[in-house]
């Protein structure tokens, strides 16, 4: 597994890769609104080595290993440019095939990228995505912004993410909370999406209803598969590791075999 930090159109990444298995898709992992390549534990690792696939993790810029964010302030539609920047990634790796995992904020990258990049996307494992903004999500992010003031979160996500912290915190919290963004939908990307798509869902999810799988998996133009796991919350592939890499391993070699 190669680790390193790449230039990207004058982004510093980190990326973890491997590629491994020739004539192979690379399963790409989005991670989530805090999230880092070392929160994916070995999550990556295990679905690449089940499925025969290479895998390429990294840090979207701000976060983990990557170089830090220019700016904390954010427009409704931040996830839409990262998902260019993940083709930007693509391109500078010469990648032209890939299966996307995203969580959460990554989940919705995923869905956006898929839908302005299908001849580079084979397939979307959507986990706990957004596709329009709920009063379930603004309160969880209400809560998350609570914890992060009365307890020790900084210094856990400090583990993670070094000095990067505090601005990261207020990229996610500032926008989600803002008024301009109640109005962000992404529904209008959903016809262009061709691919097979995996919705995860946990039935507990603090942070959205069922309703963001429903009118997902109605609106893409591709086969949609929703699975949800009960007495889940935000993070099926934490809480339940082995129901979700066994469903994602059965999808993604529906996909490619």
């Amino acid at each position: 597994m190669i680790e390193e930090v790449i230039d990207v159109k004058g982004k510093n990444l980190f990326i973890k890769f491997n590629h491994s298995f020739e004539n192979k898709p690379t399963i790409v992992f989005l991670h989530d609104s805090l999230g880092t390549v070392q929160l994916w534990r070995d999550f990556p690792e295990k679905l690449a080595e089940a499925t025969q696939c290479n895998v390429l993790v990294y840090d979207r810029l701000g976060y983990g290993k990557s170089f830090p964010m220019i700016t904390h302030e954010r427009e409704n539609n931040y996830m839409e440019l990262e998902a260019d920047v993940l083709n930007d990634l693509l391109s500078e790796l010469n990648i032209n095939d890939v299966i996307l995992f995203g969580h959460s904020d990554g989940g919705t990258i995923a869905l956006l990228a898929a839908s302005k990049y299908p001849e580079k996307v084979k397939a979307v494992i959507c986990e706990a995505g957004h596709i329009f903004v709920e009063n379930i999500t603004v309160k969880g992010v209400e809560e998350a912004l609570n914890a992060y003031n009365t307890t020790n979160l900084p210094q856990r996500l400090e583990k993670y993410h070094g000095n990067k912290v505090e601005m990261i915190v207020k990229a996610w919290t500032e926008i989600w909370l803002s008024e301009k963004f109640r109005t962000w939908n992404i529904e209008s990307f959903l016809k262009n999406i061709t691919s097979p798509l995996l919705f995860i869902q946990g039935e507990a999810d603090e942070y959205g209803t069922l309703e963001q799988v429903e009118k997902t998996v109605a609106q893409v133009t591709g086969t949609a598969e929703k699975f949800i796991i009960p007495n889940v919350g935000h993070t099926p592939h934490k809480e339940s590791p082995d129901i979700v890499l066994n469903k994602s391993i059965e999808f993604i070699n529906s996909v490619i075999n």
